[in-house]
């Protein structure tokens, strides 16, 4: 293993760049911080580019050590306590972090499972805590409009906490790509020409859209949408937040099938 001991080191200073946010390399470099997202990387059977650790904490800590023995010693960086707290997105860092190359999306022509689709979805929290509620669903396709946040910023990636590894995601999807590839029901949030979501009955396998934090959905897919539906609420609250709306309507969607399945 290689010790970096200076911040000028190149190496530091590029992983550096990449932990801050900041897009480097083509495609991106992705900064994985803790021993949770370095652990399913690893299981999911990603490459990595180089592991760094904090010298002292590896030394006495067997999971970081475990971690280790799975990589070629020559992807792993050793640094002081202080270079690694400076990588560190998180107050109480874990001593580990992955700087990996961002997955490129597989092509799929024919969608005809269970998805969902980002429309400009905006706000990095908004768009982790979403992923994280379609894997907790059981939906393992998301497709993301260009405007959506950068699906491996670091905000989304603490938010999603690993959803990220139980999804395949799709970034930069045009709606009439979306469109021209589904092959299964469409529904989306609306509030004018709308049924109640529990007064449908929703298709075993469909695709969700969820829309803009302030715009909503896109009119071109509620034109697109086989069914418009809405949740029942007081009259006196404003519209849910995107993502507790999203969670309402795929747990309903997994209710329903559920219902099906044991019928």
């Amino acid at each position: 293993m290689k010790a970096i001991s200076s911040k000028d080191n190149p190496t530091f200073k590029q992983v550096l760049r990449v932990a801050q946010g900041k897009k480097v390399g083509s495609p991106p470099y992705v900064w994985l911080e803790g021993l949770n997202l370095s652990r399913a990387w690893l299981d999911a059977g990603y490459s990595v580019e180089y592991a760094l650790f904090d010298e002292s904490r590896l030394a006495a800590d067997s999971a970081l050590q475990a971690v280790a023995a799975r990589l070629d010693p020559q992807q792993c960086l050793l640094l002081s306590g202080g270079l690694m707290r400076q990588l560190s997105q998180v107050e109480q860092g874990q001593g580990i972090g992955l700087l990996v190359t961002a997955p490129s999306s597989s092509d799929q022509w024919n969608i005809t499972q269970s998805c969902v689709y980002l429309d400009r979805v905006q706000d990095p929290g908004n768009v982790g805590t979403l992923l994280r509620t379609m894997a907790a669903a059981g939906i393992e396709q998301a497709y993301l409009s260009p405007g959506c946040a950068w699906v491996w910023s670091q905000k989304v990636l603490r938010s999603a906490q690993g959803a990220h590894f139980a999804m395949r995601l799709h970034e930069g999807v045009t709606i009439e790509c979306f469109l021209e590839r589904l092959a299964i029901p469409l529904y989306a949030t609306a509030l004018e020409h709308a049924r109640s979501l529990y007064e449908v009955d929703l298709a075993p396998q469909a695709a969700w859209v969820f829309g803009n934090e302030g715009q909503g959905v896109a009119e071109a897919l509620l034109q697109a949408a086989d069914q418009r539906v809405f949740i029942p609420q007081v009259p006196t609250v404003e519209s849910l937040n995107v993502a507790a709306a999203a969670a309402i309507c795929v747990f309903e969607h997994r209710r329903q099938r559920l219902t099906q399945v044991s019928d």
